[in-house]
């Protein structure tokens, strides 16, 4: 299925198995042509066109260079991970200082969310990568089991507990979000806190002890009352806000009202395909799965 949705792809190549070298570090610094993607505070540092770039040229990750000074003294194995090969270049995340300031205008620092629409897809899927890695070291500094401090390994894709040794790895929160309809309309439903009139796909967490089709028929019911079947598997998007992969499928329902049962929603309604051409409703934004379920729907796909 082509193209990959946003933050998938093969932008990268991972090599794993450089994680596993101890001189990954040193190995990196010795290389000249080794990336530094900044991160502080969850914001990376991005380039944007400036006014005198190419009208279409989008904004792009600043990487910097070994001997800048915000690299130089951060380069520990607590604060940088080896992200992989990117365009042929060793790259690595860095954590800089809290103070570490970007060259404006030049640079800045900047969110992925309201940013993603803004970069080049390999750009914003290094970005996604780098983000969830970054957030995960600050969320696990220390030992779930003993509370005792962890220390980075493999090249920041582990964390090892310094008292009782246990291993922590990243890990994701699955999550389904499903396009239903009844062969005529879709089934969507807002949020209170969206702007006005704005109307998405049914998505949801999934439980221990669940498959994937089980979450879809229990979001589904739990937030509109209506009863999916035929569910098919659509495509997959991560989604680092903070750590989900989105699953999305397509189901079929039975036309019925809906009824909110469990309060997630503050309106579920069934549109139909000319309702949503016509723009009566403010659908997400393109670079979104649910977009793109949505207009898998609008082309008439089954």
């Amino acid at each position: 299925m082509a193209p990959e949705n946003l933050f998938a792809g093969a932008y990268l190549d991972r090599r794993a198995e450089a994680r596993l070298h101890e001189g990954w570090l040193a190995e990196a610094q010795a290389d000249p042509g080794t990336l530094y993607l900044a991160m502080r505070d969850g914001a990376a540092l991005v380039q944007p066109p400036g006014e005198s770039a190419a009208e279409g040229t989008p904004t792009r990750i600043a990487f910097l260079e070994g001997h800048d000074p915000r690299v130089c003294s951060c380069l520990t194995p607590e604060r940088t991970v080896l992200l992989g090969w990117f365009r042929d270049h060793r790259c690595l995340m860095v954590e800089v200082d809290a103070g570490a300031e970007a060259h404006e205008p030049l640079e800045r620092f900047a969110e992925l969310r309201p940013l993603a629409s803004e970069l080049a897809p390999a750009d914003a899927g290094l970005m996604a990568y780098a983000r969830a890695l970054h957030l995960w070291h600050g969320a696990h500094r220390f030992c779930g089991r003993c509370g005792a401090p962890t220390a980075s390994e493999r090249a920041g894709h582990m964390r090892r507990c310094t008292a009782c040794g246990r291993q922590s790895f990243p890990r994701l929160d699955p999550a389904i979000i499903v396009l239903v309809h009844d062969g005529e309309r879709a089934l969507l439903g807002r949020q209170a806190s969206w702007q006005p009139n704005r109307y998405s796909t049914i998505a949801g967490f999934v439980e221990p002890g669940e498959s994937l089709e089980d979450a879809v028929r229990r979001e589904v019911h739990e937030e509109t009352g209506v009863a999916a079947h035929s569910i098919a598997y659509h495509s997959s998007q991560p989604w680092p806000f903070p750590a989900s992969l989105m699953l999305g499928f397509v189901a079929r329902a039975e036309h019925a009202p809906p009824q909110l049962h469990d309060g997630e929603l503050e309106e579920a309604r069934w549109f139909t395909r000319e309702q949503i051409r016509a723009g009566l409703i403010h659908l997400p934004p393109r670079e979104s799965i649910s977009r793109r379920l949505i207009d898998h729907w609008l082309h008439g796909a089954p």
